[in-house]
C-alpha cells in the first residue's frame, strides 16, 4: 500500500493571553473555551454599547447558551431593533419603570426592624427578589414578608444566613493590614489628577480615618494611609468603597494581578459586569476564584445597620480576608470585594454568593485614574476634552459644551464633575446639570471614556455660577394627617421639578405631638429610597416644637416623581397631628 505524505512548515499555534489563560484555571476549561467565552462577553458589550434609547430594556444579561446578550423587552418594536443590532429579544411583561417602581415598593415597607438580606431586580425573571434570612425572623419581618409576598411581580426566597462583611509592590490581590486590624486585600492601583498613588480597596476596610496601612502583619513595611481626611471611605448605602494613599518611599504601583499560582493578568480597563457573564477575584485567602454574575444593582442588608446600594453577586468562592481585592471580567477590572458566605459551598443560593463593589463607581467618586498596563486590550486613554465652556445658566441648572477627545479605538461617551463628583455621563459633547443651589459657584471638569474602557485626564477646570434664584422648586402638602401609636403616618407631594435633587434636599414640617421623642421620620424618594431624618429615643417626653427644618443628601435622585414622608409614633398614649410639610428639590 502506499502511504502518501504530506511535508510543510507547521503553523504556529496562536499566542493566548494572561487573562484566558488564567480564566481557564479558575474555571477548570480549556483554553480554547476560555478565548471564546471572553471574546463573547466583549462582543455582547459592544451590542450593549450601540443599542438605541428607544429599546429602554427591562433586562440585560450574557446568554451562555447563544454566547449573545440578551436584552428584556415588552414590545415587538423593541424586540425588532434589538434584533438588528446583533442582540437577542426576550419578551416580558414588566418594563423598567414597573420593576422599579415594584422595588420601590418593596424598600419603602424596610423600616430597622425587618431582617431582610437583599432587594433586587432578578433580570431574567423579570421580578422584584427579596431574600430573608429566617433564622432572624422577628414579629417585622414576618409583616413584612406577608406584606411584600402579596405584591404581584415580587418573589420572596427564605435562606438559614446571610451576607457578611469579611473581615514591596501594590499589586491587586495581594494582602494589607490596616493598623491593629486583620488583613484586607488589595484592590486595583490607581493614581490621582496630580499624579499621587493610591489604591482602592473595600470601604469597611479604610472606616477609620488617617490610619496607617501596612504590607505585612505586626504593623510591619507600612505602605500609606488609609482614608485620609475621613473622606476617603464610605461603607453604607453608597458603596462598600475607600481609598489608601500610597505615600511611603520605595512602593511602587502595579497593574499586575496577582492570580496565585497562574499567568498574571495585566489590568487593560476597567468595565461593568453583565448578569450571565464569567468574572474572577483574586484575594489573600481565597486566592484565585472564578464564577458567573447572577444579579446586579442589588441592596445588601449586612445586619448592625449597615444597608448597602448598586453591589454585584457572583457565584465565585470567597472567605474572610478578601475583602477589597480585585474583580475581573478578563483583564478589565470591574470590582472591589466586600462580602459573601461564612463558607464557599456548591451551587450556592443566593444568599450563600460573594459580592463585590463596582470599582468604577470608586473611580469616578474621587476623581481616580486606574493604573494599566500592556499585557492585554488596548490601553490607550483618550486625550482630554479641550476648551470646557457653560453655554448658559439658571438658578438650579447649568449648561456646558466641550470639544471632542480623539482616541485610537474611539471615545464611546464624556463623565462629567462638578466640585470634584460625578454629575453626569453624556455620549455628545454638552450636557445640562440640574438640581444645583441658586447663586452658587461651581467647579467643572469633564473626562472622556473609550470603548476599551480607558479613562482620559480631566479637562482644565472651569468656574460656573448659577443665577440668582426666585423659588419655583418649593413643593407643599398643606392636608392634616393624624398621627397614631404605633403607626407609620404617610404624605405626600408630587414634584414637577426637573433635573436631579438639590444637595442638599431641604424639607420643613410643621406638626403638633406631645412626644417628639417617640417620632421616626423619614422621607422616601420616587425611586423608593429612604433618608431619615429624625430617630426615636429619649428619657423624657417634650412636645414637637411646631415648625422643624431638616436636610439630607441625595442619592443620584432625580426632582421629578412623588416623594413621600413618613412619620412612624414608636410610643403608646401620645396624640399629634402632621399639619403641613414641604420639600425644597
Amino acid at each position: 500500500m502506499a502511504v502518501s505524505v504530506h511535508t510543510g512548515t507547521a503553523s504556529a499555534a496562536p499566542e493566548v493571553g494572561p487573562e484566558v489563560v488564567a480564566l481557564a484555571e479558575g474555571l477548570g476549561v480549556s483554553h480554547q473555551a476560555a478565548g471564546e467565552r471572553l471574546r463573547r462577553q466583549e462582543r455582547a458589550h459592544a451590542v450593549l454599547a450601540a443599542l438605541p434609547a428607544s429599546v429602554a430594556p427591562a433586562g440585560v444579561w450574557f446568554d451562555e447558551a447563544s454566547g449573545r446578550l440578551a436584552v428584556a423587552v415588552t414590545t415587538e418594536g423593541a424586540a425588532a431593533v434589538a434584533r438588528s443590532r446583533g442582540a437577542q429579544a426576550v419578551m416580558v411583561a414588566r418594563d423598567a419603570e414597573t420593576l422599579s417602581m415594584l422595588r420601590g415598593r418593596v424598600l419603602a415597607l424596610i423600616t430597622p426592624e425587618v431582617a431582610f438580606n437583599t432587594v433586587g431586580v432578578d433580570q431574567r425573571a423579570n421580578e422584584v427578589l427579596v431574600t430573608v434570612d429566617r433564622t432572624r425572623m422577628n414579629a417585622a419581618t414576618r409583616r413584612f414578608v406577608e406584606a411584600v409576598s402579596s405584591i404581584s411581580g415580587v418573589r420572596v426566597e427564605l435562606s438559614d444566613g446571610g451576607p457578611r462583611q469579611q473581615a514591596g509592590e501594590v499589586r491587586p490581590g495581594n494582602p494589607w493590614w490596616p493598623q491593629g486590624e486583620s488583613n484586607c486585600s488589595i484592590g486595583f492601583a490607581a493614581t490621582d489628577a496630580n499624579g499621587g498613588k493610591h489604591f482602592v480597596t473595600a470601604g469597611h476596610c479604610t472606616n477609620n480615618a488617617n490610619q496607617p496601612a501596612y504590607g505585612q502583619s505586626g504593623n510591619a513595611n507600612r505602605i500609606g494611609t488609609s482614608n485620609v481626611g475621613g473622606t476617603r471611605s464610605v461603607n453604607g448605602r453608597e458603596g462598600d468603597m475607600g481609598v489608601v494613599a500610597v505615600t511611603e518611599p520605595g512602593w511602587t504601583l502595579s497593574p499586575s494581578v496577582n492570580t496565585w499560582g497562574s499567568s498574571p493578568v495585566t489590568v487593560a480597563g476597567v468595565a461593568e459586569a453583565l448578569v450571565g457573564e464569567r468574572v474572577c477575584h483574586t484575594g489573600n485567602t481565597s486566592k484565585w476564584q472564578c464564577g458567573t454574575v447572577t444579579y446586579v444593582n442589588e441592596t445588601v442588608n449586612y445586619g448592625g445597620g449597615i444597608v448597602i446600594e448598586g453591589l454585584t453577586f457572583t457565584t465565585a468562592c470567597s472567605r474572610g480576608g478578601d475583602s477589597g481585592g480585585a474583580w475581573l471580567r478578563g483583564d478589565k477590572a470591574v470590582g472591589l470585594h466586600s462580602g459573601g458566605p461564612a463558607q464557599c459551598v456548591s451551587n450556592p443560593s443566593k444568599d450563600q454568593q460573594s459580592i463585590f463593589q463596582p470599582v468604577g463607581e470608586a473611580l469616578r467618586k474621587w476623581n481616580l485614574t486606574l493604573v494599566t498596563g500592556s499585557g492585554g486590550g488596548d490601553t490607550q486613554a483618550p486625550s482630554a476634552p479641550g476648551n470646557l465652556r457653560s453655554t448658559s445658566q439658571t438658578a438650579t441648572s447649568i449648561s456646558l459644551a466641550w470639544n471632542a477627545a480623539t482616541d485610537n479605538v474611539g471615545v464611546t461617551g464624556y463623565d462629567v464633575y462638578v466640585n470634584n463628583a460625578l454629575a453626569t455621563s453624556v455620549g455628545a459633547t454638552s450636557a445640562t446639570i440640574s438640581g444645583l443651589d441658586p447663586d452658587t459657584a461651581y467647579s467643572v471638569t469633564v473626562r472622556a471614556k473609550d470603548a476599551a474602557g480607558n479613562v482620559s485626564a480631566p479637562s482644565t477646570a472651569i468656574t460656573v455660577r448659577t443665577q440668582p434664584g426666585s423659588g419655583g422648586r418649593t413643593f407643599t402638602n398643606g392636608t392634616d394627617h393624624p398621627i397614631a401609636d404605633h403607626r407609620t403616618t404617610s404624605s405626600q407631594v408630587r414634584s414637577t421639578a426637573t433635573g436631579t435633587a438639590a444637595n442638599p434636599v431641604r424639607v420643613a414640617i410643621t406638626a403638633r405631638h406631645t412626644c417628639q421623642e417617640d417620632l421616626r421620620v423619614r422621607v422616601v424618594s420616587p425611586a423608593g429610597w429612604w433618608y431619615n431624618l429624625k430617630y426615636s429615643g429619649g428619657s423624657t417626653c417634650t412636645p414637637f416644637p411646631g415648625t422643624v427644618a431638616y436636610s439630607f443628601s441625595p442619592f443620584s435622585e432625580q426632582a421629578s416623581g412623588t416623594w413621600t414622608l413618613e412619620i412612624t409614633d414608636t410610643g403608646t398614649g401620645d396624640t399629634g397631628v402632621l399639619d403641613s410639610w414641604s420639600i425644597t428639590l
